[in-house]
């Protein structure tokens, strides 16, 4: 097939963050503090990536607030010529380094909301006070006049807070929201018994973005990740497996996709060894299911495998067991019956057994 440039790149700059949300996406062996990139390596990866035509630059983690240089990345990015995007929970972000972003060129801020009021905000974050903290560089976002979007992840414990998340996007003045049911890899895979939504509120969720599209069209734009289980196709991931865009990890690995460690047969190249025009063109990782020649059926004659590309891979892989099998979400999915007799068992689990996401270690730190 031919392969056109990606458009955007997830840098995770760091895996360290001052929350320890039990949905985090990183993987469960986080990447050592001592592994990340320097300033350096990373500025050049900016311009490889502009040389490569990427266009939009997310800059992640963890948590990126975490790392001292993060104006110098953004000035490098901006110098670079690209489209820069921070995605943070605005934890380690003050008015004084918030209007220093500004003056770098940061171009766009994703502020994080793990619930609509303290008491589960700062449960499901596991810090304390961090509500208030990011009510106040909410604040500061809008009064700098950053381009907000407002990012709520939800599962079953905070999903009857969506009309609230709503009505705060447009309090603040935020231009979108991401409206993301919990998608179960990394953290989320192991607190699937307490995050998995029910069919019921998956179902409402679906009504309430529904007429709020209608209602605050104009004024506020939403993205909806569906429930994955609850569904009956799965959605098009990372708009096609190496297609659109790219993950640089913080130690430099260079993957399709932010769960792709979890395909065990998959190699991946290090942004510090091979330039990374060569990883995206050549990589073994991102041409092992680009396209559609890998698929067996019912993909490969399916009339939709243009259309999701036989969706997710990782959660093939968590749920089947095979990378290169029909994402179970989909209904001709020979496993999608099971898959969803598994989302109504792990509805009824228990909320309180939830496991909080690690902090990532230095070398010499034990492994837990």
């Amino acid at each position: 097939m031919s392969v056109r440039p990606p458009i955007a790149m997830l840098a995770e700059l760091t895996h360290r963050c001052p929350l320890s949300c039990p949905y985090c996406s990183n993987p469960l062996e986080l990447a050592r503090i001592d592994a990340e990139l320097d300033t350096d390596t990373w500025s050049r990866v900016f311009r490889e990536a502009a040389e490569l035509g990427v266009l939009q630059l997310h800059l992640s983690g963890g948590e990126p607030a975490s790392r001292r240089d993060l104006t110098e990345l953004v000035r490098a990015a901006r110098e670079a010529g690209l489209y820069t995007n921070l995605i943070t929970s605005g934890i380690g972000l003050t008015e004084r380094r918030l209007r220093e972003l500004d003056e770098a060129g940061l171009d766009h801020i994703q502020l994080s909301l793990q619930g609509t009021d303290a008491a589960m905000a700062d449960r499901i974050g596991g810090y304390k006070g961090g509500y208030d903290r990011k009510m106040q560089v909410a604040g500061w976002i809008g009064e700098i006049g950053f381009p907000l979007t407002l990012n709520a992840v939800l599962h079953r414990q905070n999903l009857h807070q969506l009309p609230r998340a709503l009505e705060m996007a447009v309090e603040m003045g935020a231009r979108r929201i991401e409206v993301a049911t919990v998608q179960f890899h990394g953290w989320a895979l192991m607190n699937r018994d307490a995050l998995m939504p029910t069919r019921e509120q998956a179902r409402e969720a679906d009504r309430i973005v529904t007429e709020a599209r209608q209602g605050l069209k104009g004024t506020l734009v939403i993205d909806y990740v569906p429930a994955d289980y609850h569904s009956d196709y799965p959605k098009r991931c990372m708009g096609g497996w190496g297609t659109t865009g790219l993950n640089v990890a913080p130690d430099g690995l260079v993957l399709p996709c932010h769960a792709a460690q979890t395909i065990p047969h998959l190699t991946f190249d290090n942004v510090r060894d091979r330039p990374l025009a060569e990883i995206w063109y050549e990589g073994a990782a991102f041409n092992a299911y680009r396209g559609t020649e890998w698929m067996a059926e019912p993909c490969r004659s399916c009339e939709r495998k243009l259309k999701d590309f036989g969706g997710c891979r990782c959660q093939a892989m968590a749920v089947v067991g095979d990378a290169a099998a029909t994402d179970p979400v989909c209904v001709k999915s020979p496993h999608h019956g099971a898959l969803q007799v598994q989302a109504e068992a792990f509805a009824k689990g228990s909320e309180d057994a939830l496991t909080w996401r690690a902090a990532p270690k230095r070398a010499a730190e034990p492994a837990e």
